[in-house]
């Protein structure tokens, strides 16, 4: 996986991909994702090191199996809040402090 840390003022976003997605383009119905390069290439991880970063994070944006997994693993993410778009799973995750 790759994990990306965003830290802004007193928040802490995270966005954890699968690599086999990275760059590519998914789509169903009305709903397209792009697994941008840009957002979410940050350093190949762990599902510990997701993890840890997930139990830190404010704001979560998870893109892949592995990676959803990592968010259901760690508390953070119901699997019933796991959307697929394309066959690939996407959540999101905003904790109010």
């Amino acid at each position: 996986m790759y994990l990306k840390t965003y830290d802004m003022e007193s928040e802490s976003m995270v966005a954890a991909c699968d690599r086999d997605i990275l760059g590519k383009t998914f789509s169903e119905g009305e709903l397209t994702i792009h697994v941008s390069k840009e957002f979410y290439k940050g350093e190949p991880a762990t599902e510990a090191e997701v993890i840890a970063a997930l139990q830190k994070a404010t704001i979560a944006n998870l893109l892949g199996k592995r990676a959803v997994s990592c968010g259901t693993k760690s508390g953070v993410i119901d699997q019933d809040h796991v959307i697929t778009i394309g066959g690939v799973q996407h959540a999101q995750l905003v904790r109010m402090r």
